[in-house]
């Protein structure tokens, strides 16, 4: 699996000018589930995004986790993260297939909420509209 973490003041993704999730102080995962992925990547990938230290302390330190500081995690699939750049025009063919890359992304879902942190989502392989506030800014690229 493969993400880039951001973190954020806040974010929300639409679909259609619709607002479908949305969340304050936290953490905006975009997620790409590749072709031999497996839920046990799925669920390390989660366990390490929670406790992850990217937030500041009370002294301005990145010592804090997501959980740590009461944040929440915007999750939106991007299976442009696969992406080969070999030539001028990016192929795709190492991302998960979309049944497949749909089941994992649903499953890392869960498997974020299960440690404790709230989740918000878009909508798998809808066109989506992510805004957010990029806090440092602070990107961090995560593969697994």
């Amino acid at each position: 699996m493969r993400a880039v973490l951001q973190r954020v003041s806040r974010a929300s993704v639409s679909v259609d000018g619709t607002i479908t999730g949305e969340i304050g102080p936290g953490l905006l995962i975009l997620i790409c589930a590749m072709a031999d992925d497996t839920d046990a990547q799925a669920d390390a990938m989660a366990t390490k995004i929670a406790k992850l230290r990217i937030f500041k302390d009370d002294e301005g330190k990145m010592n804090l986790s997501v959980r740590d500081i009461g944040g929440a995690a915007l999750i939106v699939s991007q299976f442009t993260l696969a992406a080969d750049l070999r030539g001028n025009r990016p192929g795709f063919s190492t991302a998960a297939t979309p049944d497949e890359g749909k089941r994992l992304y649903d499953y890392f879902t869960t498997r974020i909420a299960a440690t404790g942190i709230p989740t918000a989502n878009g909508i798998f392989g809808a066109d989506m509209d992510v805004s957010l506030n990029n806090d440092g800014p602070v990107t961090i690229w995560l593969e697994i």
